[in-house]
């Protein structure tokens, strides 16, 4: 499989049926493969994956919606914090300048710690519920509407820098506000969440100039097929048995972007 068509394509595939089956994997598994495997710039992987994942994620909110796992109250509140956030992260990036040295170097440090976190926030989903709960509790409505928002806005600005955190991050934390939402509902209200989050930020990019269109088409062969297969099988397969897997890829490239 030299082709590099069938390299972007079959990549897509494999991310989009994980993003499909647990809401992780779109910018933590995607950006890291542009840009160590084929050797893609910083910010030309960020711009063409928050696109692509727009596209992907897109599909996979039809899917999660017509299976009825979508919480579009959650949804519409974690967009009340994101997308300002993403708005006045791309007016940043553009003020300080996309191309130079220090701004791709502090995206790939942002990339690295972003999937450190993540493989964190994966391998250690359960422990960190339970620990939450024990000595938070569960919130009341008002304050898991508030914390939403709040969420919302990290996620913008960490989205927006290295197109990773609205998979594993945003479902962690989303688990924590309502924990008697199953998690398949939860993944699914993620995912449409991220639509419009990476859609605002994608085109921010592509507006810079950050997209490589080529790339985009072939990751998106792979990922509408992957992303449909793998929300049609989100109830059905226990997202337990992918956890160590997806953490442990998760931590070593993390560990590679940041060291």
């Amino acid at each position: 499989m030299s082709d590099p068509l069938l390299l972007h394509a079959f990549s897509g595939l494999v991310v989009g049926f994980l993003v499909g089956l647990t809401g992780v994997g779109g910018g933590s598994l995607m950006t890291p493969i542009l840009v160590l495997l084929f050797g893609i710039h910083a910010t030309t992987a960020v711009g063409t994956d928050l696109l692509y994942a727009a596209a992907t994620k897109t599909v996979g909110t039809v899917v999660h919606s017509a299976e009825r796992s979508v919480d579009w109250l959650i949804v519409r509140r974690l967009a009340l914090g994101s997308v300002p956030a993403t708005a006045l992260t791309l007016l940043a990036l553009q003020y300080v300048g996309r191309g130079s040295a220090s701004v791709t170097h502090t995206i790939t440090f942002v990339l690295g710690i972003a999937l450190v976190l993540t493989a964190f926030s994966v391998f250690f989903r359960g422990w960190i519920l339970r620990t939450a709960t024990q000595r938070i509790g569960i919130p009341t409505a008002e304050k898991a509407a508030v914390l939403t928002v709040v969420c919302g806005v990290v996620l913008g600005v960490l989205v927006s820098l290295s197109s990773v955190g609205a998979g594993a991050l945003g479902v962690t934390v989303l688990l924590l506000l309502y924990p008697h939402v199953p998690l398949v509902r939860i993944v699914g209200s993620d995912i449409a969440h991220a639509v419009p989050l990476t859609l605002i930020a994608g085109l921010g990019h592509w507006a810079m100039g950050d997209v490589n269109w080529g790339l985009f088409g072939g990751l998106l062969l792979g990922s509408i097929p992957g992303i449909i297969i793998g929300s049609l099988l989100a109830s059905h397969v226990p997202e337990r048995g992918l956890q160590p897997i997806l953490a442990g890829v998760l931590l070593f490239v993390g560990g590679r972007l940041v060291f």
